[in-house]
């Protein structure tokens, strides 16, 4: 590749500057935000692909893709720009970039009237690319104290240093969670903390890619990053934090807000392959009803793998095999009596020989052939297929039809869009485009992306005032304003279990942050009950709560699958239905303020930089700490507290606990050790049953207090949820105020809202160590009455 050097000033509008490279090539740097910049290079040719589909500052992009050179959505709050003697500087009231000779940019903030440095390119050798063909790199310097976060579902620790990483979505069937690579997703977004200030980079670039964060040397340069794209432009965003909290909350702005999805998604999903699998499904699927109910099981919803639709030993999408499924609207109805949602799984590639592939291929669905213009062939589920082209309007009006026939009208209540990892290795193979054909190397992980939008429009047609609930495996960045996902086809061992914690917080500072595991393993040997209790213990304290197995042995992970353990599996089931009121309110503050859900304890304690440790714990929201046990045997959990000034509570006794220490807790096979902020208060319902609103009628608010002096504050939200009432303001929002002293506690409460819950008051509960007396706006009680 050639490396760019000799640049001169081309012009400058109120947008950004623009500089000629080599005479050939243009270099943009858009000023988009006070604290957000983005830095472009145009062949002579013009831009590879016109297009994006990952940008969404302010609303959606349209099906066509947003224009790859708009501004709409930002603020453009301007820039000084000035001549220098190395080059030339453009300055905003945050952010000051150098653009030096030869070509290498310097990027500076602002911090207590000082400029110091952020981030700079490699100053031998920046910016190359393939004049007569494919291929761009990116080089910028790294440094010794650089620490990366970020890139979506990664195997491996949270902090990604010294490693290099391919982006290049695949079906990593029962891949090792501590160093598969690639995986499902495509999210070539980094953050950087260097001695208290962050920055994210984020590369607007949707084929196969290398970021090398470290393991890779050149004796003739300084240590240096890289990313190395095989095809398209060369387009990245820089932001500036300075938190490692502000970076992930403005690459959610820039990518699109997450979707709220309605409140059952909160509650248990039973799924397994076995049942579809099994010739006598719908019979299997109706006992799961009974052994829930039978086992004392609260459970939300039920997702129907591939099976239902199979002939033979292969999958055929929107076929019901009748004969294993006889009846699917009589079984969808019992699932719904019994208060149970269905979601069924979906796949985007038809098998050569699907009942229906000569149809879909005369009507011109599928991603074409580079050179024979007939339907690419693939290898997909032990045979070879033809990949549906999303870009092709038709197609997803063909979709969209047979989701509304096949599977909305039979009483499924959402979509499980899987296998959409497009494993399409013709690189010219040539897709629709909307009318432009763009070869598939250039936007294969827009294909699910435009899938699980296909389905969400689907479901939000024929069920216009229901919020829609969807999952999908492999996309984007910008998916999270779609759908819930997971970290996929995991395997079943204690590694499996303590990365998966690793791969959640990975996928929640890049932006998506409705997120979980397959819960007990998906692949290989069944868990022993140890294992699989120490797993439905971690996967109730995460977004996404599903036991989802394939076991080698045709077992089934189910809760009651080891009697001994069934109680153990019971309770942690229970904890989660009470907590469902904190998640929910954590799942609209994830909607609407960009609050990760899950979070590594750093994001709330940078101050604290014992939290950059590596580990195994994680915040449930800023106020509950998890400390999931990871090792077999273990029944005293070593624990780190966060100095946060306040301290923290144990959440089963009540002892307060100093932060900035080691402790250890009990950690008895019968609970997973939890932790609650000082000045929190977590609302918990006494509901342990499927979710209904109106049968959700009482509120308890646990309240763990300052220990002296202090003041805090929280919320709880609550809806119908399902409804999209809250954007009429027909929701409850309830906030409160805490402040404590030696002698009294005091909790003032305000709401809003039109929407009247269940519940006509709380209870607030202390710990049994507190004496204090407590006040509800300013009466001394200990509930508060819902006027």
């Amino acid at each position: 590749m050639k490396t760019l050097k000799k640049w001169v000033l081309n012009q400058h509008t109120d947008e950004f500057v623009e500089l000629k490279i080599e005479e050939r090539y243009l270099m943009r740097i858009y000023v988009l935000e006070e604290t957000l910049c983005r830095v472009m290079i145009q062949r002579p040719e013009g831009l590879t692909l016109n297009r994006t589909w990952s940008i969404a500052p302010e609303r959606d992009t349209p099906w066509t893709g947003r224009f790859r050179n708009s501004c709409e959505g930002f603020s453009l709050p301007g820039y000084r720009l000035e001549t220098l003697e190395e080059g030339v500087r453009i300055t905003t009231t945050s952010l000051r970039i150098t653009i030096h000779q030869p070509l290498w940019l310097e990027w500076e903030y602002l911090s207590e009237g000082q400029w110091l440095t952020l981030a700079t390119d490699r100053h031998t050798g920046a910016y190359q690319l393939n004049p007569h063909g494919d291929g761009i790199a990116h080089f910028q310097r790294r440094h010794p104290s650089d620490r990366y976060y970020g890139l979506g579902e990664k195997s491996g620790d949270l902090e990604r240093s010294g490693r290099r990483f391919e982006m290049r979505n695949l079906d990593a069937m029962g891949y090792n969670a501590a160093s598969t690579d690639p995986l499902y997703k495509h999210i070539p977004f980094t953050i950087t903390r260097n001695e208290g200030v962050s920055f994210g980079l984020f590369y607007d670039n949707l084929s196969t890619c290398q970021i090398d964060l470290g393991n890779e040397l050149d004796n003739y340069h300084l240590p240096y990053r890289r990313y190395q794209a095989e095809a398209g432009d060369l387009d990245y965003y820089l932001m500036l934090g300075p938190t490692v909290l502000e970076v992930t909350q403005r690459f959610v702005r820039l990518t699109g807000k997450t979707i709220f999805p309605p409140r059952w998604s909160l509650g248990y999903s039973g799924s397994t392959m076995h049942y579809t699998d099994a010739p006598d499904a719908q019979q299997q699927l109706m006992n799961f009803i009974r052994l829930c109910h039978k086992h004392a099981i609260p459970c939300d919803s039920f997702q129907l793998s591939s099976g239902y639709t199979s002939i033979g030993n292969k999958r055929y999408v929107f076929n019901w095999n009748r004969d294993k499924v006889p009846d699917p609207e009589g079984m969808s109805a019992a699932f719904h009596q019994a208060g149970f949602k269905l979601a069924a799984n979906i796949k985007p590639c038809l098998l050569q020989d699907h009942p229906r592939y000569e149809e879909v291929a005369e009507l011109g669905l599928f991603i074409r052939d580079s050179e024979s213009d007939q339907p690419e062939r693939s290898v997909f589920w032990d045979d070879e297929g033809s990949h549906l082209d999303f870009t092709n309007p038709a197609t997803i009006q063909w979709w969209q039809d047979n989701v509304t026939e096949q599977l909305l009208k039979k009483g499924i209540d959402s979509t499980w869009n899987d296998n959409n990892e497009y494993e399409i290795w013709d690189a010219e193979a040539s897709c629709n485009g909307f009318g432009q054909p763009i070869p598939i190397k250039l936007i294969r992980p827009v294909m699910p992306l435009l899938m699980m939008r296909a389905s969400l429009e689907a479901q939000q047609q024929f069920a216009p005032t229901l919020r829609p609930y969807l999952i999908s495996r492999s996309g984007c960045a910008g998916m999270q304003r779609y759908v819930q996902t997971w970290s996929g086809d995991n395997r079943t061992n204690w590694q499996t279990l303590r990365y998966n914690i690793r791969m959640g917080l990975g996928m929640s500072l890049s932006g998506l942050y409705n997120v979980g595991h397959d819960v007990g393993g998906f692949s290989g040997e069944k868990p022993d009950p140890e294992l699989f209790v120490r797993w439905v213990q971690n996967g109730v304290m995460h977004p996404r709560f599903t036991i989802h197995s394939w076991n080698d042995d045709h077992t089934v992970n189910e809760p009651w699958m080891y009697p001994s353990v069934t109680p153990i599996i019971r309770s942690a089931i229970a904890l989660r239905y009470r907590l469902l009121p904190y998640l929910y309110t954590l799942l609209w503050l994830a909607s609407s303020r960009d609050e990760p859900i899950l979070r590594p304890t750093f994001l709330d304690h940078e101050q604290d930089p014992n939290t950059f440790i590596e580990g195994d714990d994680f915040l449930l929201g800023r106020d509950l700490l998890v400390a999931s046990v990871v090792e077999p045997g273990q029944r005293q959990r070593p624990v780190y507290l966060p100095d946060n000034q306040s301290g923290w509570y144990d959440f089963y006794t009540g002892q307060w606990y100093c932060g900035g220490q080691h402790i250890v807790l009990d950690a008895p096979l019968e609970r997973i050790p939890l932790l609650v902020r000082a000045g929190a208060m977590l609302p918990l319902s006494s509901r342990v049953a499927y979710s209904d609103m109106q049968a959700d009628d009482q509120r308890t608010l646990l309240l763990f207090p300052h220990l002296g002096e202090g003041n805090d504050g929280g919320m709880l939200f609550e809806d119908d949820g399902e409804s999209y009432g809250y954007q009429r303001n027909n929701a409850f929002w309830l906030y409160w105020q805490i402040s404590s002293d030696a002698t009294r506690i005091d909790v003032n409460f305000t709401c809003e809202g039109n929407f009247e819950p269940a519940w006509h008051h709380l209870n607030i509960t202390l710990p049994e160590s507190e004496q204090r007396t407590l006040y509800i706006n300013g009466k001394q009680q200990s509930h508060w009455q819902r006027e």
